[in-house]
């Protein structure tokens, strides 16, 4: 699977934008604030339909302007997908496959598999647990769908007992609809856990060599899924915590709190890890990330690295580069360095500067 083309309209701080991509590696470099970061930003946006900064679409469209436009073509398994996006201020986006209007913009997802890795994602383990539970709901949204259907029905039902618990507090005659949502949110709820600790399962399978390469034989990674149920089962959890969540008025318990735990050497390296150990991990697990997909999609992802290898010393930027050698790979860095030292294929590169962009030799 691989990136050939993109076109850009209106999008950040590009007027127009035509690439065509090297099926292998391309770099783009250049100072700091130039829209390296955008062009990933816009692929990444074509595969997932949002930015991976959690950016509002009205903010993705260039100053002055009323909608932005990405044309992006994917190869996979030898079939060209055109994948056009629409961004408009006032209204939802509009995406089309092939031309082909989709009704939901979850259609999209599974046609490209995004691997995205960016400096915060050095953070991935000290930050807290939101960020952990977005690593997992990202990957399995684009791996499969139907999680992706339970992960949706499950918040917008968080989201109406939510309502529902403020409402019970000002009408207790509102306290009987309470176990009409409870078994709803259980229904979902427990699908979403089983197939996050599958998830993390075969992770498992996976990181513990990554881990041990990285750190030279030093240390032994391992996954732990903490449930956002304590030791109970989701719907025991829910009734002990009744009480609580009406005076609260918030649902306290559930999949919408769960946590990865990472175990290195016996040591939960979250609480009592050093920044270097955290900061493996992180690498650990977006190289574990690649593997498992393709594993699983029995294909290659495209892989997005902004500017992260100016993050990582010598050693762990040597592992990343001989690690990606068969994925196609979008590089943005300040500068070509990095590269000079290391026996590294660089297929294509273009420099960036102020919203344009130059191919160079």
């Amino acid at each position: 699977m691989f990136v050939k083309s993109l076109k850009l309209k209106n999008f950040r701080n590009y007027d127009l934008l035509d690439l065509e991509f090297d099926s292998e590696t391309n770099i783009f470099y250049g100072d700091n604030a130039q829209g390296k970061t955008n062009i990933l930003e816009s692929i990444y946006l074509t595969g997932t339909t949002k930015s991976h900064r959690g950016t509002k679409d009205r903010d993705l469209i260039r100053f002055g302007e009323e909608e932005a436009h990405i044309e992006t073509v994917v190869e996979k398994n030898g079939v060209p997908f055109k994948i056009d996006i629409h961004l408009k201020k006032n209204s939802p986006k509009g995406i089309a496959i092939n031309k082909i209007p989709i009704r939901k913009a979850s259609e999209l997802f599974g046609i490209i598999n995004i691997v995205f890795f960016s400096p915060e994602d050095l953070n991935i383990i000290k930050n807290g647990p939101a960020e952990r539970r977005r690593f997992i709901d990202l990957e399995l949204a684009q791996l499969d769908k139907v999680y992706l259907s339970d992960l949706s029905n499950y918040n917008r039902i968080v989201n109406q007992r939510n309502k529902l618990l403020k409402d019970i507090y000002e009408r207790n005659d509102l306290l009987e609809t309470l176990d009409i949502w409870d078994l709803q949110l259980v229904q979902y709820g427990k699908k979403v856990i089983e197939r996050r600790k599958i998830f993390i399962e075969q992770m498992n399978d996976i990181i513990g060599k990554v881990h041990e390469k990285l750190t030279g034989g030093k240390e032994n990674l391992k996954l732990v899924y903490e449930p956002g149920t304590g030791i109970y089962d989701l719907e025991t959890a829910l009734f002990k915590n009744r009480e609580r969540d009406i005076r609260m008025k918030s649902t306290s318990v559930g999949p919408h709190r769960d946590d990865i735990c990472f175990i290195a050497n016996e040591i939960d390296i979250r609480k009592f890890g050093s920044q270097g150990q955290q900061r493996t991990a992180a690498l650990s697990l977006k190289l574990s990330e690649i593997e498992l997909v393709k594993k699983v999609i029995n294909d290659t992802p495209i892989l997005l690295l902004d500017d992260v290898l100016s993050e990582l010393d010598k050693h762990r930027q040597n592992y990343l580069l001989d690690s990606i050698r068969d994925v196609q790979t979008l590089i943005t860095c300040t500068g070509l360095d990095d590269f000079v030292n290391h026996r590294f294929s660089i297929n294509k590169i273009l420099h960036v500067e102020q919203g344009h962009v130059v191919r160079e030799n």
